[in-house]
């Protein structure tokens, strides 16, 4: 991969990864399309990578497709599937791990002890071996996006982090290979999460400022099915990802939500900007 991206480098290619754990959906294809039309040569990593998953977590069920995951890069013209194995990532005796401290604290990072640590370990694995001009992440993972931007500037590593849109199911389910895990009911009851966050949305574009008002109301709609279990909702600042209880004029925040809907867990978010 590294003699490659050399090669196109040489032939002053600019270069665009989009790393992925597989079982590819529309989210996914939405960022192979961005980096398609800003980058000359595009990288899809597929590697379901295990120091992001705890013991007691769903790795070995993690769904997983290559064949059609392949069928589907070729569709869209993707120049190169980067596919490397455990044993290639983590090597006998691996011992070196790269942490943000601070922002892997909170939110998923209180919920999942080890999980961002394991995400900034292979993603800068990733980057040192595309060696990518751009590399393309969802919003869905809004905190995870604000720790690899993190991790780029504080290790001076020569890549730009786009971070493009979620993209959703036609009902406001956002996209995720985990939907796959949820019940013909559970799959309605997991319209909450939009819902709850379409509500604050509204209610705040009307003038609340009260955060903790909003969080109330988004609770009683999340609470409304009785397959949700609620981990957290919280809003940050986009920037700085600190909470905030109060609403400022001209800034941006992340109203973020993590939920047990059944066995599934599902993360979904939305970025709201306070313009009067």
């Amino acid at each position: 991969m590294q003699q490659l991206s050399n090669r196109k480098r040489l032939e002053k290619k600019s270069i665009g990864l989009v790393p992925t754990m597989g079982f590819l959906h529309k989210g996914h294809l939405s960022l192979i399309k961005r980096s398609r039309k800003k980058c000359d040569f595009t990288v899809v990593s597929i590697f379901v990578n295990p120091t992001q998953f705890a013991p007691n977590e769903d790795f070995n069920k993690y769904p997983r497709n290559l064949e059609r995951d392949k069928e589907l890069l070729i569709e869209n013209k993707v120049d190169a599937l980067f596919l490397p194995s455990e044993k290639e990532i983590y090597p006998q005796n691996f011992q070196t791990y790269v942490e943000v401290k601070d922002i892997s604290k909170i939110l998923e990072g209180k919920f999942r002890p080890a999980h961002f640590k394991g995400v900034t370990t292979v993603v800068s694995i990733l980057l040192n071996s595309v060696k990518p001009d751009f590399a393309f992440f969802g919003q869905k993972d809004a905190q995870q996006a604000a720790i690899i931007k993190k991790m780029v500037t504080d290790l001076k590593l020569a890549v730009n982090i786009i971070i493009s849109p979620i993209i959703r199911e036609k009902d406001g389910l956002a996209m995720s290979s985990r939907n796959s895990y949820l019940s013909e009911k559970e799959r309605k009851d997991a319209l909450v999460l939009y819902k709850s966050l379409s509500h604050a949305k509204k209610i705040i574009g009307e003038g609340e400022r009260d955060s903790e008002k909003a969080i109330f109301e988004m609770k009683g709609i999340i609470n409304s099915v009785n397959t949700s279990r609620l981990d957290y909702i919280d809003i940050v600042e986009t920037s700085s990802f600190k909470q905030s209880r109060e609403f400022e004029l001209g800034k941006e925040y992340y109203i973020l939500i993590a939920c047990k809907i059944g066995s599934t867990r599902l993360i979904d978010n939305i970025k709201i900007k306070i313009a009067s």
